[in-house]
């Protein structure tokens, strides 16, 4: 999920290699969730929920970092072929290793079996349509995809919201909706049908450059609906796009467009929600736990923030490098790992610890190698094609 543009494409390292940091530190938080709840329960922290905590990290960054990067090139067309670039082949590649290995590690049930899934997975909608992924931390890429569609939409019709009121609208909304609605209004496998149609016809409109603004118009109000109607609990998928726009808002202060207050308000109604929100059961919103989850999500960022102009440790830029790979690499090693060893709730500390540094040595190497020969390769073939492909100016 760490699917922000590499801060080397067209900025100097120093310049954006604290969000790179914030990424690796992203990534690891939820590798370290999955791996403590199978191998070391012991070291796993209840108080807060490191995997919640790691995923609203990466959407803090990337709502930071994605309207920016839009106008700044302004170029939606060279947008949407880089993220495609950036986003697919490792996504892809992740999920035929999970079904090659379906014979011996089963997929998971929440996987339906029919062909709305495969319609589901093409557009990365998953969890915004009711369906689940091969891999379970596929369910963040739903809301990095809606986030772009809807970013994207707002670009093309020239809405910037200087006063900061889009987070505050989704804050809003997250309040309201967690009050009235306990689960999807509107469900079934043709929602995964529907959005399939939309998502190729809008974005053909849009890189084709026929009806661009219709296509993008198209594609966010998709977005939008699918947030509110048929999300899995849509009180949380408005306030995952709350934190993300609350991140283009923290932008916008920062070059002095505009105002930090909406940041703060969309915050409070963010954390208050599961307060009183029907569908709020998870031991992760508790109000105690999810409040703290919120609160180190602020620290960390404004502590990045405030780091900024320093030089970033070079192991945390190195992470952020490979964030994507280590995001959707670690959990196919990880089903490996646990089918081979097996329970290892009531196994000896020092074996546990042994497994878990085992999995660690395994997991880097091999989310180095995915980054340095499938993403990087992926990503330069997504920029020369942007290049080629770009209108006439």
């Amino acid at each position: 999920m760490a699917t922000t543009p590499a801060v080397t494409t067209h900025t100097a390292p120093s310049r954006l290699a604290w969000l790179d940091a914030l990424r690796g530190i992203g990534a690891l938080a939820v590798v370290c969730e999955h791996l403590s709840t199978w191998a070391m329960p012991w070291l796993r922290p209840l108080s807060y929920n490191a995997g919640v905590y790691g995923v609203l990290v990466f959407f803090l960054v990337s709502g930071y970092i994605i309207p920016a990067s839009l106008e700044r090139h302004g170029d939606v067309r060279a947008f949407w072929i880089g993220r495609f670039f950036r986003l697919y082949p490792l996504y892809l590649a992740a999920g035929c290793v999970v079904l090659a290995m379906a014979w011996w590690i089963p997929i998971r049930q929440e996987v339906a079996r029919d062909a709305s899934t495969v319609a589901a997975h093409a557009t990365m909608l998953l969890d915004v349509v009711g369906v689940g992924g091969v891999l379970n931390t596929m369910w963040t890429l739903s809301y990095e995809m809606v986030f772009y569609l809807i970013a994207a939409a707002l670009f093309v019709v020239g809405v910037r919201d200087g006063r900061g009121l889009i987070p505050v609208l989704f804050g809003v909304t997250c309040a309201v909706v967690g009050l009235v609605l306990s689960g999807p209004p509107v469900s079934g496998r043709w929602v995964a049908w529907a959005s399939f149609a939309v998502f190729v016809i809008g974005l053909a409109c849009v890189v084709s450059g026929r009806g661009r603004k219709a296509g993008a118009s198209a594609l966010g109000v998709m977005a939008l609906a699918l947030v509110l109607l048929c999300s899995n609990v849509p009180w949380f998928a408005a306030a995952v796009l709350a934190v993300m726009f609350a991140g283009t808002t923290i932008h916008r202060w920062e070059r002095g467009d505009g105002p930090l207050w909406p940041v703060a308000v969309a915050a409070v109604l963010v954390t208050l929600t599961p307060l009183w929100a029907l569908n709020a059961g998870w031991w992760w919103v508790r109000p105690p736990v999810w409040s703290l989850t919120i609160g180190l999500v602020i620290v960390t960022f404004a502590a990045a923030m405030a780091w900024r102009a320093r030089r970033v440790p070079a192991f945390l830029s190195w992470l952020g490098a490979i964030s994507y790979s280590l995001y959707l690499v670690h959990l196919p090693i990880l089903l490996v790992f646990m089918r081979v060893a097996g329970e290892m709730h009531g196994a000896p500390p020092l074996a546990q610890i042994g497994v878990g540094v085992a999995f660690l040595g395994l997991l880097l190497p091999a989310s180095w190698l995915s980054y340095r020969y499938l993403e990087l390769p992926m990503q330069r073939l997504g920029r020369r094609l942007a290049v080629r492909y770009a209108p006439a100016r």
